[in-house]
């Protein structure tokens, strides 16, 4: 009879999938806040974070952080936006400027082009 093995290092260890968000909205995108505290504001989305599917958005969302002095920076209390939830933002369709579902459509080179459902027109990515 074999004998029991405890050691760490020949244990199974459980591996935890890492899924990522599909989302329309990417880094560049005009977009509105359709709800929470911040409904109506408009902002640029500053960074897209696919892991937890939320977006940075420019003036939305503002908390106070308090951060502590060190000897190149004097502390304080510092405001910056937080991230929200990629469902609470619509982007802005480009012809009315009036916030919009999107479509996906191949175009003939092969690439994935965002469509506007209010007007049809593509918007582009800002990459």
């Amino acid at each position: 009879m074999k004998p029991l093995v405890y050691k760490k290092s020949r244990r199974k260890r459980k591996t935890r999938a890492v899924y990522r968000e599909k989302m329309s909205v990417t880094k560049g995108d005009r977009v509105r806040v359709v709800s929470g505290d911040d409904k109506g504001l408009e902002g640029n989305v500053l960074h897209v974070y696919t892991k937890t599917g939320r977006v940075l958005v420019e003036g939305v969302n503002i908390v106070k952080k308090h951060k502590a002095a060190t000897q190149n920076e004097e502390g304080g209390i510092i405001e910056m936006p937080a991230p929200i939830h990629h469902s609470n933002v619509m982007l802005i369709d480009p012809k009315s400027g009036e916030p919009t579902r999107i479509r996906h459509k191949k175009d003939s080179e092969g690439f994935v082009e965002r469509i506007s459902v209010k007007s049809g027109q593509s918007i582009p990515r800002n990459v």
